[in-house]
């Protein structure tokens, strides 16, 4: 049996989707339990005998944590350790959610920025980095087994996201600004949703942190590109409509929380102990688009 916690949230409503479609049984909760409360983890455990327990639930506002630093760590520190308590107390296997931006994203090799493996130092630089860090940390203490998947560029059909953003901007605004010198790799909450299924349907103990995000690497100028120009082809956005994308630098748009320049993440440790094929960011953008239509 399976305990998704989270499910309201964009990443959590596409693995329920994928929960759902495969017959697989599973209890889901969202912010009707506070994971902060042990007693509540426990209260709802009665009666139930779970084995696997995915933790998509967390503070996720990057900007605000700036100012909500402990409410960003009660969800993300304190939260996850009253989990990865309940898991060990109870024998569960724990997949949880984190971020690439447990990483400064300083790390270069010549010719440019290189991806980040699961065994790379972390060193955060915003306060949403530090409370995933720590809740990181907590696991390790809790837990001699756990999955920790770290994602970065996330979007899907639910809530607030890039792709989303850019959609709406394309409506609204004749010019956008959009920055050129961060890296990374978009992914798309389907495809991620499908590695954790994986892990459970293979019922693995190839315990450790693990990395995913869609393959290939942009920069969120060129991404946001690329969803214009789809957008256009989908008649997502009016056709006759023109929209400037200019291309800035960091320092140019100012943000409360400061961002990693590379978030490249590495995929071939899941790729290789999970035998998983991950497809290219453009690939999984034009799906994502495509249902938009529906």
């Amino acid at each position: 049996m399976i305990w998704l916690i989270g499910n309201k949230g964009m990443l959590g409503n596409d693995v329920e989707k994928l929960l759902k479609e495969r017959g697989l049984i599973y209890w889901a909760s969202d912010r009707e339990i506070d994971i902060s409360d042990y007693k509540a983890l426990e209260k709802f455990r009665k009666d139930k005998e779970i084995k696997w327990v995915i933790n998509c639930a967390g503070y996720t506002k990057v900007d605000k944590a700036e100012e909500e630093i402990d409410e960003a760590f009660k969800l993300n520190k304190d939260g996850v350790r009253n989990i990865a308590l309940f898991s060990a107390k109870k024998q569960i296997k724990l997949i949880h959610i984190s971020t690439d931006y447990v990483f400064d994203g300083r790390q270069k090799r010549e010719g440019g920025a290189a991806a980040y493996t699961e065994d790379d130092k972390t060193h955060p630089i915003n306060i949403y980095g530090k409370s995933k860090l720590a809740g990181e940390e907590e696991i390790k203490k809790m837990l001699g087994g756990y999955f920790i998947i770290r994602t970065a560029w996330l979007y899907g059909s639910l809530g607030n996201n890039f792709v989303s953003t850019m959609l709406r901007l394309f409506k609204e605004k004749e010019a956008i600004k959009v920055v050129d010198d961060q890296w990374g790799s978009p992914t798309y909450t389907v495809d991620l949703a499908g590695a954790i299924l994986k892990i459970i349907e293979d019922d693995s103990v190839k315990y450790g942190i693990y990395h995913f995000t869609n393959e290939g690497v942009t920069n969120w100028y060129k991404f946001a590109r690329a969803i214009y120009s789809k957008a256009k082809k989908l008649n997502l956005i009016s056709t006759s409509k023109k929209v400037v994308l200019k291309a800035i630098k960091t320092e140019e748009y100012p943000t409360a929380a400061a961002r990693p320049q590379n978030s490249i993440l590495s995929k071939e440790k899941i790729k290789k102990e999970f035998n998983l094929e991950i497809r290219d960011w453009k690939e999984a953008l034009t799906e994502y688009l495509s249902i938009l239509t529906l």
